[in-house]
């Protein structure tokens, strides 16, 4: 179901719906259990794909599980997707949320039903029927009703969705059932889109109170063509870092939420650290003439002439150390992802801990990894015949000094560099490769630089969308220190 101008305080959605019973799965996504019985639907509320070859963004899962949990009971799962990565689950599992827990709009997170390992709290039949009259003899005990869950196979239910001014409202039948706060970077008006599926049979839906203004969905909406976040001019000295980012065509959100955030900071502003986004030619002829001008404005795009492809982003990679070590010579080049904050100062001070004379990789590296054989992300013998990978650190954020990134570039133009499809794989290789054959290299670990998520005191953060990485901005200049706007 289309959305076409999200949702805004005060919209509703009803969904009038009866679930299917358990069918047997012999590979199921969310049970444990031996038998592999499952009975689950999923309503999610969904934003734009803004990434081809990506499932658009979950500002709402709400997954409601008969049987088939890991738990062995029924539940209802919250949560939200960015970039195919999920943050926090909030899970509902009977058990009424504490007093003391945050609420949202007064209501609390989970209400309770009746599980089937409760102490079940009935009064016999006789007591039941006379509750009255142990009142009128003083008896102060309330009288309590209990609810099941809320959810029966092959019986309708009516669930209402509500947005609320702090969060979202789940009610069923008429009873509040559960409550998600909102979370950062992900807003109403995002919410587009309205699917339903799994073991459900769907009777009716209906959408009330909808904003009537339509947003512009056009990825370039994102740019604000102000001198503010243009790149200063390159300096004559030597800088002390540079940071290359890995950026695709279309990804003008994400490439002005960097600029707009931690691309502020004054060791970029000063030029002691330069950062300049790298990225091939898109598919879409339009999408190459909004980069063209985008890159004439803010000055701070490098297009690497081939069609941009997961297989090549190792090119990326090489023009990257090209850049910063022979155009800038820098005494440091890190690589990053366009989703990726840096806290800039934090990362120059990590590698000013080494000293200056010594060939360096920092990261968060990965030993005696293996390669997948089978599956999405399967690599084959030929292209890997080894039994394991060399030390690699994760491709999100990584660093080099400046003589490993020479020897790299030097290589590649002697056609003597090993290329692999995996990035930060053949990055790992070939620093392994200059220690062994050139110079010793200090392997640096940091699991400060996260590769999935955001914890505190991080030097990078990865995963983070356009307004997360704004609020991680916001939150690095009003307190002086990393924090998360989205723990995951």
């Amino acid at each position: 179901m289309e959305l076409p101008c999200g949702l805004t305080l005060g919209s509703h959605i009803t969904v009038v719906g009866k679930p299917r019973g358990a069918h047997s799965e012999k590979d199921p996504k969310i049970s444990m259990l031996k038998e592999g019985e499952v009975s689950q639907f999923k309503l999610e509320l969904q934003g734009l794909k803004a990434v081809d070859g990506e499932e658009p963004p979950r500002i709402l899962h709400l997954n409601p599980r008969l049987k088939g949990d890991w738990s062995g009971k029924p539940v209802i799962e919250q949560n939200t997707c960015y970039r195919m990565q999920w943050g926090s689950a909030q899970r509902c599992e009977g058990w009424r949320s504490r007093d003391d827990e945050e609420t949202v709009d007064g209501q609390v997170k989970c209400e309770k039903w009746v599980r089937d390992d409760s102490i079940a709290s009935k009064e016999e039949p006789s007591k039941a029927d006379t509750w009255w009259l142990s009142r009128l003899v003083g008896r102060s005990k309330r009288v309590t009703v209990e609810w099941p869950f809320p959810f029966t196979v092959d019986k309708l239910f009516v669930l209402t969705l509500s947005a609320g001014l702090e969060g979202f409202h789940v009610s069923v039948d008429g009873k509040h059932v559960t409550s998600f706060p909102y979370r950062t970077g992900f807003t109403l008006e995002d919410a587009t889109g309205l699917t339903i599926n799994g073991d459900i049979d769907v009777h009716s839906v209906f959408a009330g109170s909808l904003p009537t203004s339509h947003p512009s969905f056009s990825p370039q909406r994102y740019l604000e063509l102000s001198s503010n976040w243009q790149a200063p001019s390159l300096p004559d000295e030597q800088v002390d870092m540079f940071i290359g980012i890995l950026s695709a065509g279309n990804h003008f959100a994400e490439r002005m939420a960097g600029r707009k955030s931690w691309m502020e900071h004054k060791l970029v502003k000063s030029s002691k650290v330069v950062a300049r986004f790298f990225v091939a030619l898109h598919t879409r002829k339009e999408v190459n003439v909004e980069l063209k001008k985008e890159a004439e404005f803010f000055g701070d795009i490098v297009i690497v002439p081939y069609m941009d492809s997961y297989d090549l982003v190792v090119l990326k990679t090489v023009a990257i150390c090209e850049y910063g070590a022979h155009q800038l010579a820098a005494k440091y080049i890190m690589k990053c992802d366009d989703d990726t904050f840096v806290q800039v100062d934090a990362v120059l001070s990590e590698v000013k801990r080494t000293p200056a004379n010594r060939s360096l990789y920092i990261g968060n590296i990965n030993y005696y990894h293996k390669p997948l054989r089978q599956g999405k992300w399967a690599v084959t013998y030929e292209e890997w015949p080894e039994e394991d990978y060399p030390p690699y650190a994760n491709g999100p954020g990584y660093i080099l000094s400046n003589d490993i990134s020479r020897f790299i570039v030097k290589e590649f133009e002697k056609h003597k560099l090993r290329m692999f499809k995996m990035e930060d794989v053949s990055v790992g290789m070939w620093v392994e490769q200059f220690n062994n054959g050139t110079k010793p290299v200090d392997y640096i670990h940091s699991l400060k630089f996260c590769q999935f998520g955001c914890i505190e005191n991080h030097l990078t953060a990865h995963y983070q969308s356009p307004r997360q990485m704004i609020c991680l901005w916001d939150k690095l200049v009003l307190t002086g220190k990393p924090q998360c706007c989205n723990m995951r």
